[in-house]
C-alpha cells in the first residue's frame, strides 16, 4: 500500500516536472492563455466567450425598455 502511494506520488511529480519544463527553462516563460479571448483568429471572426456574450446581451436595453424612455 504504501509503495503503490509513493510510486503514485513520484509519477505525479514527474508528471508535472516535465509539463513545466518548457515554463521553467525560458526566460519570461508563462502558461499559454487558453481561453477563447486570448485566441486572436476567435477574435477577428468576432467570437468571444459565453460569458462576454451575456454581459453584452444583458447590457442592451429591450424594446419595452426603449419605448417607456419616450
Amino acid at each position: 500500500m504504501l509503495t503503490t502511494l509513493l510510486l503514485t506520488v513520484i509519477i505525479l511529480v514527474i508528471s508535472i516536472i516535465l509539463l513545466c519544463v518548457n515554463i521553467i527553462l525560458k526566460k519570461n516563460g508563462e502558461f499559454p492563455n487558453t481561453h477563447v479571448s486570448g485566441n486572436k483568429a476567435l477574435r477577428d471572426r468576432g467570437i468571444s466567450c459565453a460569458q462576454s456574450q451575456h454581459a453584452h446581451a444583458n447590457s442592451k436595453k429591450n424594446l419595452y425598455e426603449r419605448l417607456n424612455e419616450i
